[in-house]
């Protein structure tokens, strides 16, 4: 039996104390995805009172580059919380962080709450609940975690990671998607370039496999929503004094 108020306040309490990420789940009972998104729900409660309401989800682990990175195959969803929204132009400490890493998306804004019920969404079906789309960074705080023993129970319980998210301004009409390049500069120097369609083909189909999990669960996306649809390239992790910008 998962103890999951204990797991949700030993994890509140490890990242107080910024200690280093080690994997739990085996120890504790989490057996499965079900059980690891049960840990994250009480943990995320425990979080609102101090980071404030869900705003929205991050994605995580859509592109293959970020899957083999932490030889994790298939996606993973988190909650952004209100306090945690940044605006372009942001200024964050690191020492705020275990370890601050960056991830370069496309995030969405939803148009309007998705009926619960009905046939599985796609790609095609859910753009039309879309109101915006912006360019992205989410921050992760990966606690130092050895990527070489990581286990994907363990980081869905911890939120998936979301330590928050910096956008820019919303766009209510966007190119084709798929083939929009993003760059990631450092200090005015490009060190890294994706595409839209490196997030699983298109950023709507991680959007599309979100809708479809929460309906799982009688649950849907809401209007004003937003939606990191996960990172174009693999996690950058500031150590300095950096500037970042990614453009699309």
């Amino acid at each position: 039996m998962t103890d999951r108020d204990g797991l949700a306040r030993r994890l509140i309490d490890e990242h107080d104390r910024n200690e280093k990420f080690r994997p739990f789940a085996a120890a504790n009972g989490i057996a499965s995805l079900d059980d690891s998104y049960a840990v994250q729900e009480r943990y995320v409660s425990l979080l609102k009172p101090r980071c404030g309401a869900a705003i929205g989800y991050k994605i995580g682990l859509t592109s293959q580059r970020m899957q083999a990175m932490c030889g994790i195959p298939h996606p993973i969803a988190g909650v952004v919380l209100a306090d945690r929204l940044h605006h372009s132009g942001a200024r964050l400490a690191t020492a705020d962080y275990g370890r601050m890493g960056l991830e370069f998306e496309i995030a969405v804004r939803m148009a309007s709450d998705l009926p619960v019920g009905g046939p599985a969404w796609t790609q095609e079906s859910i753009a039309e609940h879309v109101a915006g789309v912006c360019a992205a960074i989410e921050i992760v705080d990966d606690r130092a975690a050895d990527y070489a023993e990581l286990d994907v129970l363990s980081l869905v319980a911890d939120n998936s990671w979301n330590g928050g998210v910096v956008l820019s301004a919303f766009r209510s009409n966007w190119p084709t998607l798929d083939a929009v390049p993003g760059t990631v500069s450092r200090n005015g120097t490009e060190i890294d370039r994706g595409h839209g369609r490196d997030v699983l083909g298109h950023p709507f189909a991680p959007l599309a496999w979100l809708a479809n999990a929460l309906a799982a669960k009688r649950q849907s996306l809401r209007a004003g929503e937003i939606v990191m649809t996960g990172s174009l390239v693999t996690t950058r992790f500031p150590t300095e004094t950096e500037t970042y910008r990614f453009e699309l």
